[in-house]
Protein backbone atom coordinates (compact mmCIF):
# COMPACT_ATOMS: atom_id res chain seq x y z
CA UNK A 1 0.00 0.00 0.00
CA UNK A 2 1.40 3.14 -0.67
CA UNK A 3 1.13 5.98 1.68
CA UNK A 4 2.65 8.63 0.28
CA UNK A 5 0.34 11.89 0.27
CA UNK A 6 0.25 14.31 -2.33
CA UNK A 7 1.96 16.46 -0.39
CA UNK A 8 4.73 14.20 0.11
CA UNK A 9 5.07 13.28 -3.24
CA UNK A 10 4.71 17.24 -4.42
CA UNK A 11 7.92 17.91 -2.23
CA UNK A 12 9.69 14.90 -3.65
CA UNK A 13 9.46 16.00 -6.73
CA UNK A 14 10.54 19.67 -5.64
CA UNK A 15 13.71 18.42 -4.86
CA UNK A 16 14.67 16.31 -7.37
CA UNK A 17 14.02 19.39 -9.60
CA UNK A 18 16.38 21.32 -7.58
CA UNK A 19 18.86 18.69 -7.31
CA UNK A 20 18.51 18.79 -11.85
CA UNK A 21 18.90 22.11 -11.89
CA UNK A 22 21.97 22.40 -9.61
CA UNK A 23 23.80 19.83 -11.41
CA UNK A 24 25.45 21.51 -14.26
CA UNK A 25 26.79 24.36 -12.22
CA UNK A 26 28.84 21.30 -10.44
CA UNK A 27 26.76 21.24 -7.33
CA UNK A 28 25.33 18.21 -5.46
CA UNK A 29 22.89 18.28 -1.87
CA UNK A 30 25.03 16.86 1.06
CA UNK A 31 22.02 15.30 3.08
CA UNK A 32 21.76 12.68 -0.03
CA UNK A 33 25.23 11.31 0.69
CA UNK A 34 25.87 11.85 4.00
CA UNK A 35 25.29 8.73 5.70
CA UNK A 36 28.30 7.26 2.87
CA UNK A 37 30.22 9.84 3.69
CA UNK A 38 30.71 9.68 7.23
CA UNK A 39 30.38 6.28 8.18
CA UNK A 40 29.81 4.91 11.66
CA UNK A 41 32.97 2.14 11.15
CA UNK A 42 35.34 2.16 8.24
CA UNK A 43 33.12 1.18 5.03
CA UNK A 44 36.49 0.53 3.14
CA UNK A 45 36.36 -1.49 -0.40
CA UNK A 46 39.32 -3.15 0.28
CA UNK A 47 38.98 -7.04 0.77
CA UNK A 48 40.83 -9.59 2.41
CA UNK A 49 43.38 -11.53 0.05
CA UNK A 50 46.32 -14.12 0.35
CA UNK A 51 48.91 -14.34 -2.24
CA UNK A 52 49.87 -17.86 -2.17
CA UNK A 53 53.77 -17.42 -3.15
CA UNK A 54 54.35 -21.11 -4.28
CA UNK A 55 51.19 -20.53 -6.83
CA UNK A 56 52.24 -17.34 -8.31
CA UNK A 57 56.15 -17.80 -8.04
CA UNK A 58 56.17 -19.58 -11.69
CA UNK A 59 54.64 -16.30 -13.25
CA UNK A 60 57.82 -14.26 -12.07
CA UNK A 61 60.04 -16.88 -14.05
CA UNK A 62 57.07 -16.42 -17.19
CA UNK A 63 57.73 -12.21 -17.03
CA UNK A 64 61.22 -12.93 -16.92
CA UNK A 65 61.22 -14.75 -20.11
CA UNK A 66 59.00 -12.44 -21.24
CA UNK A 67 60.59 -8.87 -20.89
CA UNK A 68 63.86 -7.62 -20.03
CA UNK A 69 64.69 -5.98 -16.73
CA UNK A 70 65.74 -2.84 -18.60
CA UNK A 71 62.89 -2.99 -21.17
CA UNK A 72 60.62 -2.86 -18.22
CA UNK A 73 62.50 -0.62 -16.00
CA UNK A 74 60.93 -2.19 -12.89
CA UNK A 75 59.97 -6.21 -13.51
CA UNK A 76 56.90 -6.74 -11.24
CA UNK A 77 54.26 -8.37 -10.38
CA UNK A 78 51.46 -5.96 -8.78
CA UNK A 79 49.41 -7.54 -6.23
CA UNK A 80 45.96 -6.04 -6.42
CA UNK A 81 43.37 -6.10 -4.07
CA UNK A 82 39.88 -8.24 -5.38
CA UNK A 83 38.00 -4.78 -4.22
CA UNK A 84 40.61 -2.18 -6.20
CA UNK A 85 40.86 -3.93 -9.16
CA UNK A 86 42.91 -1.54 -11.62
CA UNK A 87 43.81 0.92 -8.99
CA UNK A 88 46.95 -0.58 -8.42
CA UNK A 89 46.40 -0.76 -4.82
CA UNK A 90 46.82 -3.55 -2.31
CA UNK A 91 45.13 -1.49 0.38
CA UNK A 92 43.25 1.70 -0.09
CA UNK A 93 46.48 3.59 0.49
CA UNK A 94 49.34 1.01 0.02
CA UNK A 95 50.65 -0.51 -3.37
CA UNK A 96 52.07 -4.09 -3.20
CA UNK A 97 54.67 -6.24 -6.04
CA UNK A 98 56.42 -8.59 -6.65
CA UNK A 99 59.72 -7.95 -8.17
CA UNK A 100 62.50 -9.98 -9.87
CA UNK A 101 65.97 -9.73 -11.43
CA UNK A 102 67.55 -11.96 -13.39
CA UNK A 103 71.56 -12.73 -12.67
CA UNK A 104 73.20 -9.72 -14.86
CA UNK A 105 70.43 -7.61 -15.13
CA UNK A 106 70.90 -4.05 -14.06
CA UNK A 107 67.45 -2.53 -13.78
CA UNK A 108 68.40 1.13 -14.55
CA UNK A 109 68.80 4.27 -11.75
CA UNK A 110 65.31 6.04 -11.53
CA UNK A 111 63.72 8.27 -8.79
CA UNK A 112 60.21 9.53 -7.65
CA UNK A 113 58.20 11.30 -5.04
CA UNK A 114 56.86 7.60 -3.94
CA UNK A 115 58.60 6.48 -1.47
CA UNK A 116 59.43 2.43 -1.53
CA UNK A 117 60.09 -0.43 0.85
CA UNK A 118 61.37 -4.02 0.07
CA UNK A 119 61.47 -7.00 1.92
CA UNK A 120 63.55 -9.98 0.19
CA UNK A 121 61.77 -12.90 -0.23
CA UNK A 122 64.48 -15.14 -2.37
CA UNK A 123 68.14 -15.29 -3.51
CA UNK A 124 71.79 -13.78 -2.83
CA UNK A 125 73.54 -12.03 -4.86
CA UNK A 126 71.60 -8.90 -5.45
CA UNK A 127 71.93 -5.48 -4.46
CA UNK A 128 70.21 -2.03 -4.45
CA UNK A 129 71.88 0.97 -4.93
CA UNK A 130 70.54 4.70 -3.12
CA UNK A 131 71.97 7.80 -4.32
CA UNK A 132 75.70 5.73 -5.29
CA UNK A 133 75.45 3.46 -2.18
CA UNK A 134 75.63 -0.12 -2.84
CA UNK A 135 74.00 -2.33 -0.45
CA UNK A 136 73.39 -6.40 -0.98
CA UNK A 137 70.54 -7.72 -0.20
CA UNK A 138 69.67 -11.43 1.90
CA UNK A 139 66.49 -12.56 2.73
CA UNK A 140 64.25 -11.76 5.37
CA UNK A 141 66.46 -7.80 5.19
CA UNK A 142 64.01 -4.78 5.28
CA UNK A 143 65.49 -2.36 2.61
CA UNK A 144 63.87 1.12 2.12
CA UNK A 145 63.85 3.91 -0.79
CA UNK A 146 63.13 7.12 0.64
CA UNK A 147 60.70 9.40 -1.71
CA UNK A 148 62.89 11.07 -4.14
CA UNK A 149 66.39 9.35 -3.86
CA UNK A 150 68.52 8.04 -6.67
CA UNK A 151 67.95 4.04 -6.83
CA UNK A 152 68.58 1.07 -9.28
CA UNK A 153 68.93 -2.84 -9.03
CA UNK A 154 71.28 -4.95 -10.02
CA UNK A 155 71.86 -9.04 -10.01
CA UNK A 156 75.64 -10.53 -9.47
CA UNK A 157 74.93 -13.78 -8.19
CA UNK A 158 73.88 -17.12 -10.52
CA UNK A 159 69.95 -17.31 -9.48
CA UNK A 160 66.81 -15.12 -9.74
CA UNK A 161 66.28 -12.32 -6.89
CA UNK A 162 62.97 -11.78 -5.54
CA UNK A 163 61.68 -9.29 -3.22
CA UNK A 164 57.99 -8.14 -2.06
CA UNK A 165 57.96 -4.05 -2.45
CA UNK A 166 55.61 -1.67 -0.95
CA UNK A 167 55.13 1.97 -1.82
CA UNK A 168 52.55 4.77 -0.90
CA UNK A 169 51.43 4.93 -4.78
CA UNK A 170 47.75 5.25 -4.21
CA UNK A 171 48.37 7.82 -1.34
CA UNK A 172 50.46 10.04 -3.41
CA UNK A 173 48.30 9.93 -5.82
CA UNK A 174 45.12 11.17 -4.02
CA UNK A 175 47.74 14.29 -3.71
CA UNK A 176 48.80 14.54 -6.57
CA UNK A 177 52.22 15.10 -6.12
CA UNK A 178 53.54 12.29 -8.31
CA UNK A 179 56.76 13.28 -9.79
CA UNK A 180 59.67 11.28 -11.69
CA UNK A 181 62.83 11.52 -13.06
CA UNK A 182 64.57 8.13 -15.19
CA UNK A 183 68.27 7.71 -16.14
CA UNK A 184 68.53 9.91 -19.03
CA UNK A 185 67.84 12.77 -16.99
CA UNK A 186 70.75 12.30 -14.60
CA UNK A 187 73.54 15.03 -15.56
CA UNK A 188 75.99 12.93 -14.37
CA UNK A 189 76.74 9.50 -13.07
CA UNK A 190 75.88 9.17 -9.10
CA UNK A 191 79.10 9.23 -7.48
CA UNK A 192 79.40 5.64 -5.85
CA UNK A 193 79.74 5.37 -2.27
CA UNK A 194 81.22 2.43 -0.09
CA UNK A 195 78.63 -0.24 0.51
CA UNK A 196 77.61 -0.04 4.39
CA UNK A 197 78.63 3.38 4.92
CA UNK A 198 75.12 4.44 6.00
CA UNK A 199 75.19 1.38 8.70
CA UNK A 200 78.42 3.16 9.71
CA UNK A 201 77.15 6.73 10.00
CA UNK A 202 73.89 6.28 11.55
CA UNK A 203 73.24 2.04 12.69
CA UNK A 204 75.68 1.62 15.83
CA UNK A 205 73.94 4.61 18.32
CA UNK A 206 76.31 7.40 16.52
CA UNK A 207 76.07 10.18 14.33
CA UNK A 208 78.22 11.96 12.24
CA UNK A 209 78.86 15.69 13.89
CA UNK A 210 76.90 18.10 13.25
CA UNK A 211 74.42 16.16 11.01
CA UNK A 212 71.29 17.73 9.73
CA UNK A 213 68.90 15.34 8.63
CA UNK A 214 68.05 16.32 4.71
CA UNK A 215 64.82 14.33 4.89
CA UNK A 216 62.21 12.97 7.96
CA UNK A 217 63.29 9.25 6.51
CA UNK A 218 65.56 7.03 8.15
CA UNK A 219 69.50 7.55 6.78
CA UNK A 220 69.06 3.63 6.90
CA UNK A 221 68.74 2.14 3.61
CA UNK A 222 69.18 -1.81 5.31
CA UNK A 223 67.69 -3.44 8.30
CA UNK A 224 69.49 -6.91 8.26
CA UNK A 225 67.48 -9.84 9.00
CA UNK A 226 69.92 -11.77 11.31
CA UNK A 227 69.85 -8.52 13.59
CA UNK A 228 66.13 -8.18 13.66
CA UNK A 229 65.31 -11.82 14.49
CA UNK A 230 68.12 -11.83 17.00
CA UNK A 231 66.18 -9.09 18.74
CA UNK A 232 62.73 -11.35 18.55
CA UNK A 233 64.45 -14.33 20.07
CA UNK A 234 66.44 -12.10 23.05
CA UNK A 235 63.01 -10.69 23.57
CA UNK A 236 61.49 -13.75 23.32
CA UNK A 237 63.24 -15.72 25.66
CA UNK A 238 62.64 -13.30 28.56
CA UNK A 239 59.29 -12.07 28.03
CA UNK A 240 55.16 -13.44 27.65
CA UNK A 241 53.80 -13.03 24.39
CA UNK A 242 51.55 -10.36 23.89
CA UNK A 243 48.01 -12.11 23.76
CA UNK A 244 47.76 -9.57 20.48
CA UNK A 245 50.53 -9.59 18.97
CA UNK A 246 53.24 -12.31 19.94
CA UNK A 247 56.67 -10.54 20.00
CA UNK A 248 56.11 -7.47 18.18
CA UNK A 249 58.62 -4.80 16.98
CA UNK A 250 58.14 -1.77 15.12
CA UNK A 251 61.31 -0.71 12.64
CA UNK A 252 62.70 2.85 13.81
CA UNK A 253 64.74 5.74 11.84
CA UNK A 254 68.05 5.66 14.35
CA UNK A 255 68.00 9.97 14.08
CA UNK A 256 64.19 10.22 16.22
CA UNK A 257 63.00 6.94 17.10
CA UNK A 258 60.20 7.59 14.69
CA UNK A 259 59.01 5.33 11.72
CA UNK A 260 61.71 4.82 9.00
CA UNK A 261 59.39 6.72 6.88
CA UNK A 262 56.73 9.31 6.75
CA UNK A 263 54.11 7.45 4.94
CA UNK A 264 54.75 4.13 5.98
CA UNK A 265 55.94 2.50 9.14
CA UNK A 266 56.92 -1.61 8.70
CA UNK A 267 57.07 -3.61 11.46
CA UNK A 268 58.10 -7.40 12.32
CA UNK A 269 56.72 -9.83 14.94
CA UNK A 270 57.57 -13.19 16.34
CA UNK A 271 54.80 -15.91 17.45
CA UNK A 272 55.97 -18.95 18.66
CA UNK A 273 55.00 -22.14 17.71
CA UNK A 274 51.24 -22.97 18.64
CA UNK A 275 50.34 -19.27 19.68
CA UNK A 276 47.36 -17.45 18.60
CA UNK A 277 46.59 -13.91 18.92
CA UNK A 278 43.62 -12.95 20.49
CA UNK A 279 41.06 -11.04 17.84
CA UNK A 280 42.58 -7.63 17.14
CA UNK A 281 41.36 -5.08 14.51
CA UNK A 282 43.15 -1.19 13.70
CA UNK A 283 41.75 1.04 11.23
CA UNK A 284 45.64 0.78 9.16
CA UNK A 285 44.99 -1.57 6.20
CA UNK A 286 47.71 -3.68 6.45
CA UNK A 287 49.79 -6.05 4.14
CA UNK A 288 51.71 -9.15 5.40
CA UNK A 289 54.04 -11.65 4.18
CA UNK A 290 55.56 -14.55 5.95
CA UNK A 291 59.28 -14.97 6.19
CA UNK A 292 59.65 -18.37 8.47
CA UNK A 293 57.12 -20.82 9.42
CA UNK A 294 53.40 -21.07 8.64
CA UNK A 295 50.30 -19.40 9.88
CA UNK A 296 46.42 -20.00 10.31
CA UNK A 297 45.22 -16.38 10.15
CA UNK A 298 40.91 -15.43 10.62
CA UNK A 299 40.04 -12.19 8.64
CA UNK A 300 36.29 -12.01 9.77
CA UNK A 301 34.50 -15.20 7.78
CA UNK A 302 37.60 -16.00 5.67
CA UNK A 303 40.48 -18.59 6.65
CA UNK A 304 43.35 -19.52 5.07
CA UNK A 305 46.91 -21.43 5.78
CA UNK A 306 50.30 -18.59 4.68
CA UNK A 307 53.35 -20.19 4.11
CA UNK A 308 56.73 -18.66 4.22
CA UNK A 309 56.68 -15.55 1.21
CA UNK A 310 53.19 -15.82 1.02
CA UNK A 311 51.28 -12.43 1.39
CA UNK A 312 48.31 -11.35 2.69
CA UNK A 313 46.47 -8.21 3.28
CA UNK A 314 43.96 -7.05 6.37
CA UNK A 315 41.58 -3.99 5.62
CA UNK A 316 40.98 -1.64 8.26
CA UNK A 317 39.18 -2.29 10.67
CA UNK A 318 38.66 -5.89 9.86
CA UNK A 319 38.99 -8.24 13.14
CA UNK A 320 41.36 -11.07 12.71
CA UNK A 321 43.63 -13.60 14.06
CA UNK A 322 46.62 -15.35 13.34
CA UNK A 323 48.05 -18.78 14.70
CA UNK A 324 51.45 -20.25 14.73
CA UNK A 325 51.75 -23.74 13.54
CA UNK A 326 53.76 -26.28 15.59
CA UNK A 327 57.27 -24.19 14.91
CA UNK A 328 58.21 -20.29 15.31
CA UNK A 329 56.71 -18.26 12.87
CA UNK A 330 58.17 -14.60 11.55
CA UNK A 331 56.14 -12.03 9.81
CA UNK A 332 56.88 -8.95 8.41
CA UNK A 333 53.94 -5.95 7.64
CA UNK A 334 53.81 -2.85 6.57
CA UNK A 335 50.99 -0.10 6.59
CA UNK A 336 49.90 4.18 6.81
CA UNK A 337 49.93 3.90 10.90
CA UNK A 338 52.22 6.73 10.98
CA UNK A 339 50.08 9.01 8.83
CA UNK A 340 46.99 8.52 10.70
CA UNK A 341 48.99 8.73 13.91
CA UNK A 342 49.91 12.09 12.38
CA UNK A 343 46.41 13.23 11.51
CA UNK A 344 45.02 11.61 14.92
CA UNK A 345 42.88 9.04 13.14
CA UNK A 346 44.60 5.66 13.96
CA UNK A 347 42.95 3.59 16.76
CA UNK A 348 42.78 -0.03 17.57
CA UNK A 349 40.46 -2.78 19.38
CA UNK A 350 41.77 -5.50 21.28
CA UNK A 351 39.92 -8.69 22.27
CA UNK A 352 40.23 -10.47 25.61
Amino acid sequence: MNTTTTGEAGALEARRDFYRRIDPDNLAPLWEQLHSLVTRTPASQCRPVHWDYRKIRPYLDEAGRLITAEEAVRRVLILENPGLRGQAAATTSLYAGLQMILPGEIAPPHRHTQAAIRLILEGEGAYTSVDGEKTFMERGDFIITPAWHWHEHGNEGAAPMVWLDGLDVPMVAMLDASFAEHAADLPAPIPARRGGESKARFGSNLLPVDYQAPSPSSPLFKYPYAETLAALRAIAAGNPPDACHGHKLRYANPLDGGYPMPTMGAFIQLLPGGFGTAPYRCTAGTVFAVIDGEVEVAIGEQRFTARPNDVFVVPSWAEHRITAGKDDAVIFSFSDRPVQEILGLWREQRSA
